[in-house]
């Protein structure tokens, strides 16, 4: 799995640094904009590590900024050089691009927190589970096309078990998440079962949200926090079908990960999270 030079870390880097050069310069985005001749939208998606930044673009906003360090104007060169790669999930047709930025983001992420409403989540689904999902949100796609949304899940999911600083997943399952027969009873007893091995790994935390609880911080949906080393500013990615977002600024993530904590101190603790999975898998 791709470590911290991966396009996706150059690319937060990248963005971190233009914006914190424009703020020093006092110089508003929309006026940068104008400038190079981007719209505000793309220059954006620069600072925030969602778009890669042409040399032709940098050169002008670093003259802009003031920049005139030869050797800080050629570190930055270099970064947005190593952003314009492709990201191994680039070999998986038909990804959306949105999520495509997602996939980038937590290959590169030091932890995530996640709440889901419906399905496991993808970090933790088997292969027949992930396929019987695939095939129910697309009756029309292929089975070749199923397979590789398949395949492109189990790839993520080494992440979790890279041997220099795994990924540190937190996940909070609604309990209708367990009671859900997706795939039909061999496979999600299957797929519990794999709930209960990941629940065994250091760096995995699996909590289960009982419909006894009633209402709760988690209504509006499912989101996962995701954390980077460094001290990268956190992301809050909130998907559904009609579209995906990403939230950064300091007050969004702030509500989200409140909610997050609400939601892990309403769960089931983690020993009788995994109790209740034995128990409905043995019932499955």
């Amino acid at each position: 799995m791709p470590g911290p030079t991966a396009p996706t870390a150059r690319r937060r880097r990248l963005g971190l640094e233009l914006r914190r050069l424009r703020e020093a310069a006092g110089i508003k985005l929309d006026q940068v904009a104008a400038q190079i001749d981007l719209t505000t939208s793309t220059l954006s998606r620069i600072e925030t590590g969602k778009a890669p930044c042409r040399t032709t673009y940098l050169t002008a906003m670093l003259d802009m900024y003031g920049v005139t360090d030869p050797q800080q104007v050629q570190v930055l060169k270099n970064m947005a050089r190593e952003g314009q790669r492709k990201g191994w999930w680039a070999d998986y047709d038909g990804l959306p691009a949105e999520f495509g930025i997602y996939v980038g983001l937590e290959s590169v992420a030091a932890s995530l927190r996640s709440y889901e409403a419906q399905l496991v989540h993808g970090l933790l689904q088997t292969r027949d589970y992930a396929r019987a999902v695939f095939r129910a949100c697309d009756r029309k796609a292929t089975a070749e096309h199923i397979d590789r949304q398949a395949e492109l899940r189990m790839k993520r999911q080494e992440a979790l078990t890279r041997p220099d600083a795994p990924l540190e997943l937190w996940a909070v399952l609604d309990e209708a998440v367990l009671r859900r027969p997706v795939g039909g009873p061999q496979v999600m007893r299957a797929q519990l079962g794999k709930l209960l091995e990941a629940a065994e790994l250091p760096n995995l935390t699996v909590q289960v949200l009982p419909f006894a609880q009633g209402a709760h911080a988690g209504l509006n949906g499912p989101f996962c926090i995701m954390d980077f080393p460094g001290g990268d500013p956190a992301t809050v990615y909130v998907g559904s079908a009609a579209g995906n977002t990403f939230l950064e600024k300091a007050h969004q993530v702030q509500r989200w990960a409140e909610a997050f904590d609400q939601l892990r101190a309403a769960a089931l603790s983690p020993g009788d999270t995994r109790e209740t999975i034995a128990t409905l898998s043995a019932e499955t």
